[in-house]
């Protein structure tokens, strides 16, 4: 399996705006349907990628959990879904209900969005603190396919916790690792 690594926006980046469509609700989904948010949590995941199928079920975990805390999240799939159909919206739709997405998972259909973040894999994870300033960018935690370290989050959480705490973004942030987006030719 192709591994790539996440571009490491700079940090202070301004999120880019975007308004997708949720396939499971058929509503459009903004950050500024977050108003109150304290922070932001953008992923890019998909479908079929084992990097996000390892990790799903804690994230899933993570995203309820944040939300309560006070967290927008937001999951982002921007693959081309003509040469890779398991990550079509009709399988989104599955994927969210069968993995207990609590938050909204939207179909970036011309990836201009995932151009936008410069995001590279899948999942590819970004951490805008209130004003919408990029915080951390990088790994959910250090698990991979085939190893024998246990899906966390760690690092993400801890990024997320420190944003609640009022505390500097953490000095170390390692980039995410995962199957390259499919873009469309």
């Amino acid at each position: 399996m192709a591994r790539t690594e996440s571009n490491m926006l700079e940090l202070g980046t301004q999120a880019p705006a975007f308004s997708l469509p949720d396939p499971s609700t058929g509503k459009r989904v903004s950050l500024d349907d977050f108003p109150d948010a304290k922070g932001y949590v953008i992923a890019f995941i998909c479908n079929h990628c084992p990097f996000v199928q390892l990790i799903r079920h804690e994230f899933a975990r993570f995203g309820r959990a944040y939300t309560e805390k006070g967290l927008a999240v937001i999951a982002i799939n921007a693959n081309d879904v003509d040469n890779y159909p398991e990550d079509s919206p009709e399988k989104m739709k599955d994927e969210a209900r069968r993995f207990g997405y609590t938050f909204p998972y939207l179909f970036d259909e011309t990836q201009e969005v995932a151009r936008a973040y410069d995001a590279a894999c899948t999942p590819d994870f970004y951490l805008f603190d209130g004003d919408r300033r990029l915080f951390y960018r990088g790994q959910f935690d250090a698990s991979r396919p085939g190893s024998d370290i246990p899906v966390t989050g760690a690092d993400l959480r801890a990024a997320a916790d420190a944003l609640l705490a009022g505390q500097p973004a953490p000095q170390d942030q390692t980039p995410s690792l995962g199957c390259n987006i499919k873009w469309k030719s």
